[in-house]
């Protein structure tokens, strides 16, 4: 069953608070205008998201801060290189069925008891794209299973008819039957699962889930799934002024004036020149994410401000550079 289009919000371009939610950690995230009307179109066409960028570039926490202001569930799934398109539909504990098997033979339990235990109903999980197409029959099986496979946490005040947002995380690091499920099951809008009388279908009168999906291109995706998404290159600006004015806007939302203006500068300029290093040597030089991690170093280590430049110089080098020295 389709699901019903709502009206399109704006997406703020002011700082977003993200609470700790699940497994992820307290954070702010800062929509640039091209990124806020990238999460627009996708809604609006009704297709997948694909993000690319490179590691540390945000990628991943865009779609929970697309999440926050849109007041929408967040369910995430990360990728490996054994995930199949069947795990994102659903789960089935075969190795738990075989040892409640094992046990209650051991025990000597009667034919129903076995039959009842057994059920295999009870070993079925939902996956993050049964979450987003229908919380209320997910939250069922959830229960029904004895809460196997996990359950995501929605915010306040949150209902269904408030729509989800899916963040499928590195992609790339499937084999190519995954993107190609996956938009098999967004465009029915449905999929089987056994054991089930009825396919799991997105529910009328909620919004069509945002699904964003992102990748470090480390391995090529299918050209047929590239062609059925809308796609936001992430990157940083390539000339050293724009670089460096990027980098600091984004390190003063995070640390503010708990960092001197000095630090965020100085670590700006060399990320920006290990950078260049590592390009010249064909390698993936530090981004985003390192020069964070520099300042929040240099903020927990240092008690004052003005300690912290001298600081900075001693311990620039454990967060920037990557790749053992040359020769």
């Amino acid at each position: 069953a389709a699901m019903n289009t709502t009206s399109i919000p704006m997406i703020p371009l002011t700082p977003i608070p993200l609470p700790p939610r699940g497994s992820w950690p307290e954070a702010v995230h800062l929509f640039d205008e091209e990124s806020a009307w990238a999460v627009r179109s996708a809604l609006a066409a009704q297709r997948p998201l694909l993000v690319r960028g490179e590691p540390g570039s945000g990628k991943s926490q865009l779609a929970r801060a697309a999440a926050e202001a849109l007041g929408r569930l967040f369910v995430s799934e990360v990728v490996h290189a054994r995930s199949e398109s069947q795990d994102l539909q659903w789960r089935f504990d075969a190795l738990g069925r075989l040892g409640d098997a094992q046990a209650m033979g051991a025990h000597h339990c009667s034919a129903d008891e076995v039959r009842q235990r057994l059920d295999q109903r009870n070993y079925l999980s939902p996956g993050a794209l049964w979450w987003v197409f229908d919380w209320d029959s997910a939250a069922r099986q959830y229960e029904h299973s004895g809460g196997r496979g996990g359950q995501p946490q929605p915010p306040a005040d949150w209902s269904p008819a408030k729509g989800a947002v899916l963040l499928i995380d590195e992609i790339d690091k499937a084999e190519a039957d995954l993107p190609s499920g996956l938009l098999e099951t967004l465009g029915n809008g449905a999929f089987p699962v056994p054991w089930l009388d009825t396919p799991v279908c997105a529910q009328t009168g909620t919004p069509t889930p945002l699904v964003v999906i992102t990748t470090n291109e480390e391995r090529e995706l299918p050209a047929a799934f590239i062609r059925r998404c809308l796609v936001l290159n992430l990157s940083l600006p390539a000339n050293e002024a724009d670089f460096s004015a990027r980098l600091i806007e984004r390190g003063c939302l995070h640390f503010g004036s708990r960092c001197h203006a000095e630090v965020y500068r100085e670590a700006a300029r060399q990320l920006w020149q290990d950078r260049q290093a590592a390009a010249s040597e064909g390698l993936q030089g530090p981004g985003q994410a390192e020069y964070l991690d520099l300042l929040r170093v240099v903020v927990t280590l240092a008690p004052t401000l003005e300690e912290q430049p001298e600081l900075l110089a001693k311990v620039s080098g454990f967060a920037l550079r990557k790749h053992p020295p040359a020769g």
